[in-house]
């Protein structure tokens, strides 16, 4: 579904991604990790369009994306759901989920839609009419992902989805990340996390300095020994 062809990415002199290659088959779930500063975030914005890459090609679904503008991708059917959640902290928990749905035209299918994300987050469903910033950071977490399901999109780009988060909400969206994906959408996922990004993926990716270092499917990667003591802490 998706493919980056030796991507590189600058801001300014400073090279953030170089001559990054990795696809991602429709239906799994993918995971970038990596220490700050390795290049993950920016391989999401750069796929998304909110970053334009200096060197190499993005292809979904056959089409080429690297030259389209982030309105046009999510056209396509790419969501993103950005790091430090980035939800409208003076809307209401309702108007920022059909904000997420802004560019479809079906409203029976949006509002079926909305219906389903308001039975998958009961939480939302109870805060429907409170302002975004009285959430928790869980709850607010949630909302950008809902957000993300309104645009009815194929392939979701999280960034990490567990920062700042409880251990027991952590597991929580763990849960919530392999329910959208078993919904039938692809997922990738950028996460500090190692330990649960991996324990989740179909395939994954670490990244170092903006290269790509170690690929393989999440065991694999669980069982490498310098993931294990560089990323893992084990």
């Amino acid at each position: 579904m998706l493919e980056l062809r030796n991507l590189d990415v600058h801001y300014g002199a400073v090279a953030a991604i170089r001559g990054l290659s990795l696809t991602l088959a429709a239906g799994t779930i993918g995971s970038i990790i990596g220490s700050n500063g390795a290049g993950k975030s920016t391989t999401l914005r750069t796929i998304s369009g909110l970053v334009r890459p200096s060197g190499g090609e993005i292809w979904f679904d056959g089409a080429r994306i690297d030259r389209l503008d982030a309105k046009s991708i999510v056209v396509r059917g790419i969501a993103h759901v950005p790091e430090g959640r980035r939800v409208f902290p003076e809307l209401t928990v309702e108007e920022n989920l059909r904000i997420g749905g802004y560019l479809r035209g079906d409203r029976v299918a949006l509002n079926r839609d909305f219906d389903e994300i308001c039975s998958e987050f009961p939480r939302l469903a109870e805060r429907r009419n409170q302002l975004a910033r009285t959430l928790s950071g869980g709850e607010q977490q949630m909302l950008a992902i809902g957000r993300a399901v309104m645009s009815n999109p194929r392939l979701i780009l999280m960034d990490e989805p567990s920062m700042g988060l409880s251990p027991i909400m952590v597991a929580a969206m763990t849960q919530i990340i392999q329910r959208i994906n078993k919904s039938g959408r692809t997922v990738l996922l950028v996460e500090q996390n190692a330990n649960v990004a991996l324990s989740i993926c179909d395939q994954a990716v670490v990244l170092e300095q903006g290269r790509l270092v170690l690929s393989g499917t999440g065991a694999e990667l669980k069982d490498n020994e310098h993931v294990r003591i560089a990323y893992i802490g084990i």
